[in-house]
């Protein structure tokens, strides 16, 4: 099952700076040997709710082992401090649905627990 990660970054003053680029010129040969693989990077188009001050990075993994040993490997771990000094950011990892989930049935199994205590 595909994980993905999702990072809300923000960048100081918006423009990332000669180590941000840095990270971002050597984290795409981190990744590959892990099947990562960027979805969607940039500012939102259209904050339809609230605000979303900064980026957002949506990732593809081929599952929740390969993301995870990719994010703790040394390769990335060598590189991540030239993030992580740069900019701020919530990164999260979630896993895709399984087939034939429908949002219907997880709110009706919610109903059920919750109904029986």
């Amino acid at each position: 099952m595909k994980t993905y990660l999702i990072n809300h970054l923000r960048i100081p003053g918006d423009v990332p700076n000669s180590p941000s680029l840095d990270y971002l010129e050597t984290v795409e040969a981190t990744v590959a040997p892990f099947g990562g693989k960027w979805l969607a990077l940039g500012p939102p188009a259209e904050s339809i709710e609230g605000t979303w001050p900064g980026a957002v990075v949506l990732m593809e993994f081929p599952d929740r082992k390969s993301a995870t040993n990719w994010y703790h490997s040394s390769e990335y771990q060598a590189i991540l401090p030239l993030r992580t000094k740069n900019a701020i950011s919530d990164i999260i990892f979630v896993d895709q649905l399984p087939d034939g989930f429908t949002v219907k049935g997880w709110a009706e199994g919610v109903r059920k627990a919750t109904s029986a205590k």
